[in-house]
């Protein structure tokens, strides 16, 4: 049985998300209504710490590319929280899926709260590539035009 578990917890002007379990196609609807009622109540900074998070499919990536979308419609901030080991699966999931770039992610939740600076722009201040999940041979941040 596909589970996940959300916890929220408030520092300031950000929401905290911690996420476990699996998000796919059955559960990834729970969070996208989650993210939606904290816009709603007036929550447009968010973290999302799916360091917990033990499977993803593309349901759960649509959520957090919606969910990305909908925070900077709003003038918010998304952060993510990926496992900085190379075998975190939702950072090897985005990063395959040629995503991962869209999103500022950080190693852990006091990381992501106490970044400032360009971090309100999508990318900025996330995790180089070198400490990645799939630090393998091209440094999207580092890519130059010809």
């Amino acid at each position: 049985m596909t589970t996940i578990e959300v916890d929220e917890d408030e520092y300031g002007a950000w929401t905290v998300f911690r996420v476990r379990g699996e998000l796919d196609l059955i559960t990834s609807p729970r969070i996208r209504r989650r993210v939606h009622d904290a816009v709603a109540g007036g929550r447009h900074d968010l973290v999302v710490d799916l360091s917990g998070v033990r499977f993803c499919d593309s349901s759960g990536v649509g959520v957090l590319i919606a969910a990305r979308r909908l925070l900077r419609s709003c003038g918010g901030r998304l952060r993510l929280i990926l496992p900085e080991d190379r075998e975190g699966h939702v950072g090897k999931v985005l990063a395959t899926l040629g995503v991962r770039r869209l999103f500022e992610v950080h190693g852990s939740v006091a990381e992501a709260l106490a970044a400032t600076g360009p971090g309100t722009r999508a990318g900025a201040g996330r995790v180089p590539l070198s400490r990645g999940p799939l630090a393998r041979g091209v440094s999207v941040a580092r890519r130059t035009a010809p």
